[in-house]
């Protein structure tokens, strides 16, 4: 079994659970383990939770979610400005860092993860998880 969903959310704080909860169902859905799950609403709430707090200029975002019976993609996307993905690429922040943690936590909870940022075109993160 296979379920897409392409979903278009207006830029702000209320989004980040409705795109989450949603997510939680579809992996329920396909009887996905919880532990992967958890892993994957984590991530994709940093992604989410960055699109909000940092895409300078965006009034929207788009979340795309491919779950099949052994893998899941998400692809975050938004309107905004861009970023600087040199900058964004980052090593680990350190335990007493109070920022900085959401992509370094993305690559740590998921696999094949890609940015794409074009300036005055939005930006992209793209993660995967695979079920074993």
């Amino acid at each position: 079994m296979r379920m897409s969903v392409r979903l278009n959310l207006p830029c702000e704080v209320d989004s980040v659970p409705a795109v989450r909860r949603l997510l939680r169902c579809a992996l329920g859905v396909l009887h996905v383990d919880r532990q992967y799950g958890a892993d994957l609403e984590l991530a994709l709430t940093e992604a989410c939770g960055n699109v909000v707090k940092h895409a300078s200029g965006a009034d929207k975002f788009e979340v795309s979610l491919e779950v099949a019976d052994d893998r899941c993609a998400i692809d975050v996307r938004d309107n905004g400005t861009g970023f600087d993905i040199g900058e964004a690429a980052g090593d680990d922040p350190g335990a007493d860092s109070e920022h900085g943690r959401g992509l370094f936590l993305i690559r740590a909870l998921s696999d094949n993860v890609r940015l794409q940022s074009t300036p005055r075109s939005g930006s992209l993160i793209h993660f995967e998880k695979t079920f074993a």
